[in-house]
């Protein structure tokens, strides 16, 4: 008994010894990485390690724009004792924002809401220098516009467009602009998302995310990746009390160059279209697709005639990426057309009975009526003062409509104040008869008008709900 004991006791020292051994292993084995993770700098040159020579690099090329618009203001009671009759009273508003420097001839680019409704515009160099500036093309849609100004033959700083296909989370970039009025400043940060298109702030959202403080100011400023290049512009930040709490948005550079190349070429920004509506794919949409996660967006309309019906795409087509980039909802799909250009072929990656397939698609302009076709009706009607166009999904995509609602009429755009239409309709009717006859183009309402009295039995669709009644001069 004693022998046993004797012996348990060996062994548990054996053991125990052992025990320490492994450790002191461990230990000895993981210390050189532990050491290497926590080193600290050794050389002058890695203590001095500074985004310095990049921002100097870079900043030139980023502007203030001060815009000036000329308001009018209300006149208080007592002004109308003093002074008699009401006369229009006005001001200057002004307001203050960021650009970038795109080309060396002066074409500069920043939001559309920085200059949006301004009457004149001045931008400011880095150095001091100033100039007055020429409005080329303002988009709301994608918030971006163009400024234009007279170098007198100087060749100014530009920042290259970077391929925002490469730009991955977790990417370090620079912010610069002019937070607050308070002069040009630079914030650091990573690239903390990728394609957001649930932001809500234009039709045509991609944006990139990232945690660099943004402030108000700094709108049309650069996001800049560490090899120089324009990465976005800076456009908005998600923020309850105003200030910067991390979540920052721009819009990608591949969208800036398209609005610019359009701005500089055509003068005009048209958005190629592919013709189809499509929604998300939902995780049992997925699953009765034999696809292991959600992924692509699901077809559900294609207009006839349109790019996507040329190709052959169909209802309930499964689209999984544009150009190898993978969708998940309409808005990034929209976006992927419509940074090529007219006439060119994207190709679409589609799922169809089980079996995937590239389609290409030739991106076109949508069809139809423009804005440049709106007509003013004056005659003594009841559309006297209303403004109005034939409905089509060209007007439909410039004023972000549906293209593909049902029916044709004459859409009305605006209303003038004080006119006899301004009883009877609002901006988004959509005339679709007018006594008893149909009302297809602008052409048939001024006929039909022509042959009406003092008496006209209206038939329209406003907020989605169908409105008939008659009007009696």
């Amino acid at each position: 008994m004693m022998h046993a004991l004797r012996m348990t006791r060996h062994v548990s020292k054996f053991l125990a010894l052992a025990g320490l051994c492994v450790v002191a292993l461990l230990v000895l084995a993981v210390s050189p990485l532990m050491a290497h993770a926590q080193r600290l700098p050794e050389t002058r040159s890695e203590i001095d390690l500074t985004f310095a020579p990049l921002v100097k690099e870079v900043s030139p090329a980023v502007v203030n724009v001060y815009t000036q618009k000329t308001v009018k203001t209300g006149v208080t009671p007592m002004e109308m004792l003093l002074y008699g009759r009401a006369a229009p009273q006005s001001r200057v508003q002004n307001s203050l924002g960021s650009g970038v420097i795109v080309r060396e001839d002066g074409v500069i680019v920043t939001n559309n809401h920085v200059v949006e409704d301004a009457d004149s515009f001045r931008v400011v160099l880095s150095d001091r220098r100033e100039y007055p500036a020429e409005l080329v093309l303002n988009d709301e849609r994608t918030d971006l516009a163009v400024l234009k100004i007279d170098t007198g033959g100087d060749t100014l700083p530009v920042l290259h467009f970077a391929d925002t296909r490469e730009a991955q989370v977790g990417d370090l970039v620079m912010a610069i602009g002019n937070p607050f009025g308070v002069g040009q400043t630079v914030t650091s940060g990573i690239i903390s998302a990728t394609a957001r298109t649930d932001v809500g702030i234009s039709d045509y959202s991609f944006f990139i995310q990232t945690d660099a403080a943004v402030n108000p100011g700094n709108s049309g400023g650069a996001l800049v990746n560490m090899r120089g290049q324009l990465v976005g512009v800076n456009t908005a930040i998600f923020s309850r009390g105003g200030g910067s709490n991390g979540i920052g948005f721009a819009i990608p550079s591949e969208m800036v160059k398209r609005v610019v190349d359009a701005a500089m070429n055509e003068g005009t920004f048209v958005r190629p279209w592919l013709g189809l509506a499509a929604q998300s794919v939902s995780f049992d949409m997925a699953k009765a697709q034999g696809l292991s996660r959600p992924i692509g967006v699901m077809v559900t309309e294609v207009y006839d005639g349109g790019p996507a019906d040329k190709a052959g795409l169909r209802r309930g087509d499964l689209v999984t990426a544009i150009d190898g980039r993978e969708v998940f909802d309409e808005k990034g799909l929209k976006f992927l057309a419509a940074i090529r250009n007219p006439g060119e072929k994207a190709q679409l990656n589609v799922l169809r009975g089980g079996r995937n397939q590239v389609i290409g698609v030739k991106v076109e302009p949508p069809p139809g009526a423009t804005e440049a076709d709106i007509v003013l009706l004056e005659g003594q009607d009841v559309f006297n003062g209303a403004r109005v166009v034939e409905l089509s999904p060209r007007l439909a995509e410039e004023n972000g409509l549906d293209p593909f609602q049902k029916g044709s009429g004459i859409y009305v755009y605006s209303v003038a104040r004080r006119s006899i239409a301004r009883n009877y309709f609002r901006p988004g009717d959509v005339i679709r008869s007018v006594n008893g006859k149909k009302t297809t183009t602008v052409k048939d309402l001024e006929a039909v008008l022509r042959d009406s009295d003092r008496s006209w039995d209206i038939e329209l669709d406003r907020n989605g709900r169908t409105i008939r009644g008659t009007v009696r001069l």
